[in-house]
């Protein structure tokens, strides 16, 4: 059984926590976790999520009321190698990250390899297929990207595919918002995009943009008459999605709305359609 080895550390410049350096640096933090194959998850709730899906640990920071707790997790894991535990009363924790770290723990994991799309899409809903699939275009703004995940695990959303450009899933700030639902969520990346339009489309999707057009559709319009493969595609805050995703796709849908407001923030939109598309 997989146990805790707990190292206490005193020094914010402990050469064993280089992982946790500078997490409030974006640019940074993306270089170092892409060059590294890591990602951070954040809290104890979160880290254990992460594990519980079956992410490796490289080492956990964590401050001691919250070992306890990370132990019983550990113990389940597979396997009888330690994983690294780096022990820091809360002011440590902060000297070492740049800020308060939520329930006094972190975790530096293991970045599991991304899957091709289609073994994405075959491998929902334990195998038989996924029937409702996110795409996120260019959603650049972790915090929408991790809230878009939390409603796609709420409201049973079978798949979530990103564009290249769209912020990363698993970047911290990402994870936190979602409550660790990215890693219960089946997702990949789509490229290229909006070529990818064809790879839906092939595997028998119907893909739906949102998006302000003149020959859109609502979506009360929409869920009258559900395609039995849906593929809701969601653009980045301010621009919304591209003339070109608009144009490869099959349908143009729009949120009715009221008060002289014409869109909502993506990660409310999305919460929206995928909460009046639930199968």
């Amino acid at each position: 059984m997989s146990r805790a080895d707990v190292q206490p550390v005193t020094d914010r410049d402990d050469p064993r926590l280089t992982d946790y350096v500078g997490l409030t640096d974006v640019a940074l933090r993306l270089r170092v976790e892409a060059a590294n194959g890591l990602y951070i998850a954040e809290s104890s709730t979160v880290v254990a999520r992460a594990l519980r899906a079956g992410h490796r640990p490289r080492s956990v920071l964590i401050a001691p009321r919250w070992l306890p707790e990370l132990e019983a997790v550990l113990a389940d894991l597979p396997g009888d190698d330690a994983v690294p535990v780096y022990l820091a009363d809360e002011p440590v924790l902060e000297a070492i990250t740049g800020f308060h770290v939520h329930r006094g723990a972190l975790a530096a994991m293991h970045r599991p390899a991304l899957r091709p799309v289609a073994d994405v899409l075959a491998g929902a809903r334990d195998g038989a297929g996924a029937r409702r699939v996110a795409v996120l275009e260019d959603v650049v703004d972790h915090t929408n990207v991790g809230a878009a995940f939390r409603s796609a695990a709420a409201l049973g959303v079978d798949a979530v595919l990103v564009t290249p450009r769209c912020a990363d899933p698993l970047y911290r700030r990402s994870v936190r918002v979602s409550m660790g639902t990215v890693f219960q969520v089946p997702w990949t990346r789509i490229d290229p995009w909006p070529e990818g339009v064809a790879t839906l489309r092939d595997a028998g999707f119907v893909t739906a943009s949102l998006a302000l057009s003149d020959d859109a559709i609502t979506l009360d319009e929409l869920v009258a008459d559900p395609p039995e493969r849906l593929a809701l595609v969601l653009g980045a805050e301010g621009h919304g999605l591209k003339p070109a995703t608009v144009a490869a796709g099959d349908l143009t849908v729009r949120i009715p709305m009221a008060g002289g407001v014409d869109s909502l923030n993506v990660a409310a939109a999305a919460a929206v359609a995928f909460w009046a598309t639930r199968v």
